[in-house]
């Protein structure tokens, strides 16, 4: 891997702070498909990004290829972007944090 290839993993260690487990676990609520912008009235992007996370995290850091390592860099963007728009008040139980966690990113962990 390249310098770069290692920052963009630190990145996305960071941004994605959920196990393969939790993520799967998650993606499988209605809280989850009820979220994002979906194409065509099917599933949302970021739930589909939700599953390609869970197969970058389930391999082994020299099996990563370059489209998942183009994923990593996707979603350290999206978690960087949409955490800067946090709600005021309570976001337990809000889109905003659901959104987040579709990308891998529990604001309550």
């Amino acid at each position: 891997m390249s310098d770069d290839d290692d920052q963009t993993r630190k990145d996305f260690d960071e941004a994605v702070n959920m196990t393969a487990s939790e993520l799967k676990k998650w993606l499988d609520t209605d809280e989850s498909k009820s979220v994002g912008q979906k194409k065509d009235g099917g599933e949302s992007t970021g739930h589909e990004s939700g599953r390609h996370i869970v197969r970058i995290l389930e391999k082994k850091k020299a099996d990563l290829t370059d489209d998942d390592l183009k994923h990593m860099r996707k979603v350290v963007g999206y978690v960087k972007r949409h955490s800067a728009q946090k709600p005021k008040g309570d976001i337990h139980d809000t889109d905003w944090r659901y959104s987040l966690m579709n990308w891998g990113n529990d604001t309550e962990k």
